[in-house]
This record gives structure tokens, C-alpha cells and sequence, in this order.
């Protein structure tokens, strides 16, 4: 592995502005300082924040590659995500916002939401559902495709959520690899103004599958009469049976099963559960997103997705926070709804995807400005490398810049489908230093390390691993053994990411890239993310994708594709493209000069919105592309 990498060392240092640290809620330096020095004490502690059948007096039981967090205990966490707080003072708190594409606002208490969860778990049991039952949910992004996965887990049966735009394969490979004995679906979704089928897709999923015995269908709008599938029984029906009490459950009984996307072979089904992913998850909700309740809460993932489980499920609700969600694209029906919806409701705290900051950088600064975005205190990004341009941008014209007339301050972080909820992050607390994720968050051992295991030195890249296990980390992958203990074991300093990364002096990381995704040119060695980062730095690009192409002379030649920002369509040829590639060459050195630039409309990307860069190398090299079953259409 060479040791040269374009990413400085000693990156820029960005100090929060004094008017937004005055903002945030929640410091967590002491818990760091004790999560490092006794994480059992320290986890222990956050396990008895929350409400136990059977209080749990151990936490971590770990005989690698395998883990238990709270093993002794029992819970449900829909005890905490929802009993508790409608027993008390939060019974009319708003636990749900919940927006429609044409921005029509329902708000469910949590009060109304425990009342909804509990008839629908009982409609559930009448039909057979009983604890370690999966059940599939391929909904639309609506408050009945919560309460569906609430239920589920209220009983004790496993929910596997399968984001409602993908196939007819997609959603039978992972019906049949979770052997669902049930699935939930809608009638229709709603994508830019369009309507999706989704019932004509979840009954032809389930065609041949003898082993299904209900379709359940939730029908929006005026419904769509068309032929049901014999298994089909009504949402609204199974509402009317009566209420059903949280079954108790073991702190390491499975909560769900949730398929990561696929990208290489067959879709794999993590596994999390009860106890650990509950404290983990709402702990790094008031630690790291700052979010304490009282304060509206925006995430605009899908629940089809582990941030949409994580961030606008389960942590908000045992968390006690509101939290707001839309159905439908950020910039549809015009580019100003998500910033109109920030004002109107008076958000605090926004999570979001690097592609949606990338994507209103393209837009133009004028599309914020009618809007006052003055309740945002944090912006956290999720699913994807936070380009420093980007972070610049987001931070100038979302949060007020970094002067004193700052209002918030723009984070990022990285974490994945397997580790549950944020790992290494920027506390809005601690210096930014834009192009790097940040530092292991509390009780978190990650490091850079070679492929013997041992740390390189700083400013080199590596293999990111994580060398003990924290709450909210997946428990396996469902019924793949060998797949999770060879993540275990890959490396002998830990689990292993997949990714690459550097770290700096000040043990803030960078990830690179996927360790599929590097470059070699010339016998270097360079993180796609790096060529990116440069290519998105140029005024005229808006975003940008790299790959490598087979060289007889460099062994791999880049070829980098861009969207061009507002203003510069009209401008493509030579000289722009020769603009581009000195530009890199200026940043990167010769080793990260596109040999080549591609202008196109746009880039191929998963529905969570990571770039398939699998698919340009296939096209430029006239391959099968394999699955694209989570692309985004």
C-alpha cells in the first residue's frame, strides 16, 4: 500500500462559532472520557435510562466474533418508544409529523401513535403473528408504515423493511431469504407527482411463494379497484380487532432484519436487536444530533433504510423528541419545499444526505434565501462521504457561515447499515475540518490500521476497523454465519468496514473510499473520494463519480464523471474539460488526473443515494452491471 495520499495530514481547523455553541444541549466530552476509561460501566448506565421488565446487570458478553449487549435483561422497545411517554406529561407531545408530498401536514401524538400501534399489533395476532414471526413491510414513506413496524416489534416479531421502489425480484429474494410468513404493503406511493403500484408489485413478489399467508393492504386515497391476490386482508380492518400489550422480550431477541443493497452478489440481511440497538441508537441522538425533547426533529431518509430505522424511528421515539418526515423527492414540487418546511415548523435539527446538499449547491444559494432557517442549530449529513465543498456550502448558506451571526452548525459523520447509528463523527462541539468524517465517537475503538493489523502511520491510508463491539452493532447476518465472522476476521485487528481511510495528528479520520473503489495509477494507490473531492472543488462542477479503467502503461487510468452546476450546460467543450483537468492536477498532483471527463445529466445511484460507481465501470468496459435492483429510477 503506497503511502502516498493527496489528503493532508493537518487538514484545515474550523472552530463552532460562539453563537452556536451557545445553542447546543448536550456535551459529551465526560461521557467519552468514561466510555474509554469503563465502556460496561458506561453503557450499563445508559441501559438504566430506559424502562426494563428485567433491569440488565451486565452489559457486554463478547466471544469474537459474536457479542451480547444487556444479555440478562428484558424489554420491548416499543415500551420505550411509546408507553412511557403516554403514560406521562409527553402523552400529547407530537411524536410524528408527517408530510405529504403536496405538504399537507398530520401530526400523531404519541398518545395516538401508541393507540394506533397497539390496534394494529392485535390485527396482526389475529392472524397468526407471534413472536420471531418475520414479517416483510413494503410501504410507502407514511406514518402507516411506522406503525407497522412498531407492531411487528411489539409482539416480538422480527420486521425485515423493504424500501417501497424496488421489484418485483428485489422484494421476492428478500421475502424468501427472511422467510416471511406475511407482508404489508400499500396500494400506491407518490414519486414527483407520479403514482407508483406497489400492491400490483408485493402480489406478484409473492406469486409462488407458498409460504406466504397474508398480503395485508393499507389502501390510500380513493384506492385503486383492481383483483386482489387471495391473501390480500385490509389494513383498516385488522385496526378494528382490539389493543395488544408489548410482548416482553429478551435485550438480545431480534428486532429486525434489514437487507444492505446488494451492491456485489446477494443481497445480505443484518441483524439487530431489542436492548442494544434501543440504547445505542437514542443515545447518539442526544450525544451526537444534539436532539433532546421539545425540538423537531427532520430526517429525510426512508424508513426503508437503516437512517430511516435509526433516525426516524426508533431513536426520536424512545428519545421522547418529535420527529418529521416527508414523502416524495426534496426538490419537488418545487426546489423550496424541504427550506419552506424547515420554516414553517421551525426545525432544529436536520439530518440529511450529502447528495441532497450537492444537489441544492447545483441549484443556487437564491433557491434558501426567501426562506429563515434561524431554528436550525445542527445539519448532519449521512449515507455518503460529506465533500468539503459541499460542507462549505451547506455551511455558508444553511447555517449563516461561520462568523458570529452563525445560527448552526453543519457535521458529518459515518457509520453503516451494520453498525446501527453514528460512529465516527464531528461533535458540533469540536473543531470541523472539512473532507474528514471525525473522531470515534463514545465507546467507539475504531483505527486505520495495514493488512497485519497494526496502525499506519498518520496521513497514511489504511483499512478503517473497529476493534471491539459498542450496543447498537449488528448481532449477525441473517442465517450467513460465515459472512459476519469474516468481517471478524478479515483483519486481525477487528471488524472490518470495507472502507478506507487515513486518520490525522489529532485522530480525526477521513474514509477514502470503498476498498473496492480505489485506484491505481502508476503503482499509487488513491481513494476515489480524493479524485472527488477535487473535481467537485472546480466552480463548474456540481457533483462527480470516478472509476478506473484498465491501462497497459499506468495499470488503471481515471475517468471521471461530472454534472455541471447552473450556469455552465452552455459551456461544454474542450476548454471547460481542460479547465476540470488541470484543476485535479493542481489539487492532486499527476497521480489523480482524469485521463479522461465525462459530462453527463446524471450519475447512477442507490435509492439511499450512493453513486454505483460498479455500474460506470461496467458501462465503460461494455460488462454486466449485475443487480441494479436498488437503483434509483
Amino acid at each position: 500500500m503506497s503511502d502516498a495520499t493527496p489528503r493532508p495530514a493537518q487538514p484545515e481547523r474550523l472552530m463552532p462559532p460562539e453563537s452556536v455553541l451557545k445553542r447546543l444541549r448536550y456535551d459529551p466530552a465526560p461521557d467519552i472520557e468514561r466510555a474509554n476509561r469503563d465502556p460496561d460501566t458506561f453503557w450499563l448506565s445508559q441501559a438504566r435510562q430506559h424502562e426494563w421488565t428485567r433491569e440488565p446487570t451486565q452489559a457486554l458478553k463478547w466471544e469474537r466474533p459474536n457479542h451480547q449487549w444487556f444479555a440478562d435483561g428484558e424489554t420491548n422497545i416499543t415500551l420505550n418508544a411509546l408507553d412511557r411517554h403516554a403514560r406521562g406529561e409527553a402523552r400529547t407531545r407530537a411524536a410524528l409529523i408527517w408530510i405529504s408530498e403536496d405538504e399537507q401536514a398530520h401530526i400523531y401524538t404519541y398518545g395516538t401513535l401508541l393507540d394506533r400501534v397497539e390496534r394494529f399489533a392485535a390485527g396482526l395476532r389475529s392472524i397468526g403473528v407471534q413472536k420471531g414471526d418475520r414479517v416483510v413491510i413494503y410501504m410507502p414513506l407514511t406514518p402507516e408504515g411506522v406503525i407497522a413496524m412498531l407492531a411487528c416489534a411489539r409482539l416480538g416479531a422480527v420486521h425485515s423493511v423493504v424500501y417501497a421502489g424496488l421489484g418485483v425480484g428485489a422484494l421476492r429474494d428478500r421475502i424468501q431469504d427472511a422467510g416471511a410468513r406475511l407482508v404489508i404493503t400499500a396500494n400506491v406511493g407518490y414519486r414527483r407527482g407520479k403514482v407508483v403500484d406497489l400492491y400490483s408489485i408485493a402480489a406478484a413478489a409473492i406469486q409462488d411463494l407458498v409460504g406466504v399467508d397474508y398480503l395485508v393492504l393499507h389502501e390510500r386515497g380513493d384506492g385503486m379497484h383492481r383483483e386482489r391476490d387471495s391473501r390480500t386482508v385490509d389494513f383498516s380492518d385488522l385496526m378494528k380487532v382490539g389493543k395488544a400489550e408489548a410482548v416482553t422480550v429478551a435485550s438480545e431477541d431480534p428486532l429486525f432484519v434489514l437487507y444492505t443493497s446488494g451492491s456485489t452478489g446477494k443481497p445480505k440481511g443484518v441483524v439487530h436487536t431489542h436492548g442494544g440497538y434501543m440504547v445505542g441508537t437514542s443515545y447518539h441522538l442526544k450525544a451526537f444530533l444534539d436532539v433532546t425533547p421539545g425540538d423537531v426533529f427532520f430526517c429525510t431518509s426512508d424508513i426503508g433504510w437503516i437512517v430511516g430505522h435509526s433516525y426516524i424511528v426508533y431513536g426520536p421515539l424512545v428519545s421522547g423528541a418529535t420527529i418529521m418526515f416527508r414523502e416524495g423527492a426534496p426538490d419537488f414540487p418545487d426546489p423550496g419545499v424541504l427550506w419552506r418546511l424547515i420554516e414553517k415548523f421551525g426545525v432544529n435539527v436536520l439530518l440529511t444526505a450529502p447528495t441532497t446538499l450537492r444537489m441544492f449547491m447545483k441549484l443556487g444559494a437564491e433557491v434558501l434565501k426567501p426562506y429563515d432557517l434561524s431554528t436550525l442549530r445542527l445539519v448532519a449529513c449521512a449515507g455518503e462521504a460529506l465533500n468539503p465543498e459541499a460542507w462549505r456550502w451547506a455551511q455558508e448558506h444553511v447555517c449563516g457561515g461561520l462568523g458570529e451571526g452563525a445560527h448552526g452548525i453543519v457535521v458529518d459523520n459515518w457509520w453503516q447499515t451494520e453498525l446501527g447509528a453514528p460512529t465516527i463523527g464531528t461533535h458540533a462541539r469540536w473543531p470541523a475540518k472539512p473532507g474528514f468524517a471525525g473522531k470515534p465517537l463514545a465507546g467507539v475503538d475504531a483505527d486505520v490500521v495495514d493488512k497485519n493489523g497494526d496502525p499506519v502511520p498518520e496521513g497514511q491510508q489504511g483499512f478503517l476497523v473497529i476493534r471491539k463491539p459498542f450496543p447498537s452493532m449488528m448481532r449477525g447476518m441473517y442465517g450467513n454465519d460465515e459472512k459476519y465472522a469474516a468481517m471478524w476476521n478479515e483483519n486481525p485487528a477487528g471488524y472490518t468496514s470495507g472502507d478506507l481511510a487515513m486518520r490525522d495528528a489529532e485522530g480525526y479520520i477521513s474514509i477514502l473510499g470503498r476498498s473496492d473503489d480505489v485506484l491505481s495509477v502508476a503503482g499509487h494507490r488513491i481513494g476515489s473520494a480524493d479524485v472527488e473531492d477535487a473535481l467537485v472543488s472546480h466552480p463548474a462542477v456540481a457533483e462527480a463519480a470516478v472509476i478506473g479503467i484498465p491501462d497497459s502503461l499506468k495499470g488503471e487510468a481515471i475517468i471521471a464523471h461530472v454534472i455541471l452546476r447552473r450556469g455552465f450546460e452552455q459551456q461544454v467543450g474542450r476548454g471547460l474539460q481542460a479547465s476540470i483537468t488541470e484543476h485535479v492536477r493542481r489539487e492532486l498532483g499527476p497521480i489523480g488526473t482524469p485521463a479522461e471527463i465525462r459530462v453527463v445529466e446524471s450519475l447512477p445511484k442507490t435509492r439511499s443515494g450512493k453513486i454505483m460507481r460498479r455500474v460506470l465501470r461496467a458501462q465503460a468496459l461494455g460488462q454486466d452491471p449485475g443487480d441494479l435492483s436498488t437503483l434509483e429510477s
